[in-house]
């Protein structure tokens, strides 16, 4: 059975990824900051194992993720944290926090992976971007810059990976209906921003990294695949 790592996987798209690929026979490794509710619950629905380390902290990733004895098949980079404000009112720690974790996160989760991987020739690595990190947005430079990142790391280590038989490729969602929609916002005029006039289902990413993880895949490497109703 394919081993495949979900980084952030409490809650959200995180959630729904968990839940499909668990569906589609994958052995599915769950992972949060902490041992949430929501993580204990799903571990316990999936009946899969889960993990806990701080994404933004490599020498805490490592160790967690040292533990493995076998490689996995498919590693999820989607854990990520948004504070928004406008790029005059942003603290120091409001820039490194988004920053240490949402493009941190590539270095330290894939860096203690990568070697066994490579020497198994096969894998996939698939990076939960934004449609931020490509348009950018009023208020999220820190947020925009983060997922901009992921997306040029993610190419450069398509690049190196390739001749392993390793994908990596990006997902670049638009928005999704999450929890991380802000309920005060106005959702009726923001959906107007949308050609299809409507923010997009979790269900709907958790299916195209599915399809990514599959066989019919194999030759999909470097490419940012949006999920985003027409925004871009």
């Amino acid at each position: 059975m394919r081993k495949v790592l979900i980084t952030g996987s409490s809650r959200g798209i995180g959630r729904e990824i968990a839940k499909k690929l668990k569906l589609n026979g994958y052995d599915v490794i769950l992972h949060g900051k902490t041992k949430s509710l929501n993580l204990l619950n799903l571990a316990d629905e999936l009946k899969s194992e889960f993990i806990t380390f701080d994404v933004g902290n490599f020498e805490e990733a490592k160790e967690v993720l040292d533990k493995f004895s076998e490689p996995f098949y498919g590693v999820i980079l989607n854990a990520g944290i948004a504070n928004d404000a406008t790029f005059a009112a942003l603290s120091v720690d409001d820039w490194n926090g988004v920053i240490n974790t949402n493009l941190g996160s590539f270095y330290n989760v894939l860096n203690p992976l990568i070697m066994p991987m490579a020497r198994a020739k096969q894998g996939r690595i698939i990076v939960i971007s934004s449609v931020s990190g490509i348009l950018g947005n009023r208020g999220q430079s820190n947020y925009a810059a983060s997922k901009a990142g992921l997306i040029g790391a993610s190419k450069s280590l398509a690049i190196e990976l390739a001749s392993r038989n390793i994908t990596v490729n990006v997902i670049a969602p638009g928005l999704i209906k999450t929890d991380m929609i802000d309920e005060n916002l106005p959702l009726d005029e923001i959906k107007k921003m949308i050609p299809m006039r409507r923010f997009g289902e979790a269900s709907e990413v958790s299916g195209l990294v599915n399809f990514l993880l599959s066989d019919e895949a194999s030759y999909i490497t470097k490419q940012v695949i949006g999920v985003n109703g027409g925004m871009i």
